[in-house]
């Protein structure tokens, strides 16, 4: 095995951890043997991937229904923009919440600025888990609204290399 990834082998990896980190006690020792690299080249190759901004994070895409989590609900809140950070980082760290962040307004039809999405096994926990949270935090005279989830849509994580087609085509 080298040391260095060649063009191949980034490449690999990157539609590698496209799929996901392998359930393993040491992912990245997979991922080496997989594209035919040392462990310390692979994480070597993370890093510099990370540090020039090609991603800004790896994270979990958890696969709530599975898990039995059937009710989904975003609530978006309309906050003093002076208090958003606080307020957000307060919810954040609330039960039942997973996702906790900011957006723009789109002004006129879309005055919510903070955004909460809140998982639980019936959509009567997920009420009551919201009616606590805004108790707790006196938001109940926040102009807001509770929106439940329709539908559930494939999960995924980031796309980082580019389409075979586009490979063969330039390569």
């Amino acid at each position: 095995m080298t040391s260095l990834l060649n063009d191949l082998q980034a490449l690999q990896l990157r539609r590698l951890l496209e799929a996901g980190l392998p359930l393993a006690a040491r992912p990245y020792q997979v991922l080496a043997e997989r594209v035919g690299a040392s462990e310390e080249a692979v994480l070597e190759q993370v890093r510099r991937w990370s540090d020039s901004g090609l991603f800004r994070r790896m994270g979990l895409v958890i696969k709530h229904r599975a898990l039995g989590f059937r009710a989904n609900a975003m609530l978006v809140m309309d906050i003093p923009d002076e208090c958003v950070d606080e307020v957000g980082r307060k919810l954040g760290q609330a039960a039942g919440v997973n996702l906790c962040y900011q957006r723009p307004r789109r002004l006129p039809d879309w005055p919510y600025n903070l955004f909460c999405m809140v998982h639980g096994r019936e959509r009567e926990q997920v009420c009551r888990l919201i009616e606590q949270m805004l108790a707790e935090n006196g938001l109940y005279d926040v102009p807001r609204q509770l929106l439940f989830s329709t539908r559930a849509f494939k999960q995924c994580g980031g796309r980082y290399a580019p389409p075979a087609s586009q490979v063969a085509a330039h390569g």
